[in-house]
């Protein structure tokens, strides 16, 4: 008679990229691209663990807050402790999504941090005045056009905007103290700056717990025999329509057309801003 002994399995979701920028060909990162894995990684095993990798410069605070919640929501349901991985940045949103874990881990070049709120554009007024262009804008109610970029910057306008990131700075702040508790050694001042810092400092500042990496935290957890199984995180952008297996219908050749020319301007637009979030970090 034979005998077969399960290894055991700890399940891993991976964050990657920014975090709730979308478009038609970039799902993007958010509750309705990863609501299903995070599901699937909270009842595939029967051990105590759920590990986490984030290799994201930040992005949308609501994102971010949704995806925290759902962890946690399901981490106490499931009696399960999640132990989160930074990879090359976990920052701002990136660092917020960290938060979820029990206990977080870096590598000692990894970038952790950035605790604070950044918004960001381009004036045109100046611009469109030169080559004769009239900017016509037509509102009900005072405000509606407010930091439109081609009407010239008002002081009341950015003060709003400042108004309304510090509600959300604070809102990042206090669920920082909330997750890290004692565990944080510096001022705030410091640590809710929007600086950010290696993964060495960070473990000194108290945001992250020790410098390791999943699997090696795993095996000392769970034994040499455990398995590492990546829930993989769906998306429903056209690309991932183009890649489905033969069988499945498109639609028509213009429809599928259509759909990628109306989506490339903003495509390229969400490229750019992404690509700005990660050159913030030095990547």
């Amino acid at each position: 008679m034979f005998s077969f002994s399960r290894r055991p399995v700890v399940p891993v979701l991976r964050f990657v990229g920014p975090i709730g920028m979308a478009t038609p060909l970039r799902p993007g990162l958010a509750l309705s691209t990863a609501a299903g894995a995070i599901e699937k990684a909270f009842t595939a095993s029967k051990l105590s663990s759920v590990a986490i990798l984030i290799n994201s410069p930040g992005g949308s605070p609501v994102q971010s807050h949704l995806i925290f919640n759902r962890i946690r929501q399901l981490a106490r349901e499931r009696d399960k402790r999640v132990y989160v991985f930074c990879e090359d940045v976990a920052a701002s949103g990136g660092y917020f999504l960290a938060l979820a874990g029990d206990e977080i881990y870096a590598d000692p070049s990894s970038i952790v941090g950035s605790i604070g709120v950044i918004s960001a554009g381009f004036g045109f007024d100046r611009a469109i005045e030169k080559l004769g262009i009239d900017r016509r804008v037509y509102t009900s109610g005072g405000t509606k056009s407010i930091l439109d970029p081609f009407k010239p910057e008002k002081a009341s306008d950015v003060e709003r905007l400042k108004v309304l990131q510090r509600d959300v700075h604070e809102s990042f702040i206090g669920l920082v103290k909330e997750r890290r508790g004692g565990r944080l050694t510096a001022p705030d001042d410091e640590l809710f700056s929007g600086a950010f810092w290696s993964g060495r400092k960070a473990v000194q500042l108290g945001l992250i717990d020790g410098i390791s990496d999943v699997r090696t935290k795993m095996r000392e957890l769970h034994g040499e025999d455990v398995r590492l199984r990546v829930m993989p995180i769906g998306g429903g952008g056209l690309l991932s329509r183009l890649r489905r297996p033969a069988g499945f219908s498109l639609g028509s050749a213009a429809e599928l057309t259509s759909g990628l020319s109306a989506s490339l301007p903003g495509d390229v637009i969400s490229a750019i801003e992404a690509r700005a979030l990660w050159s913030r970090f030095g990547l």
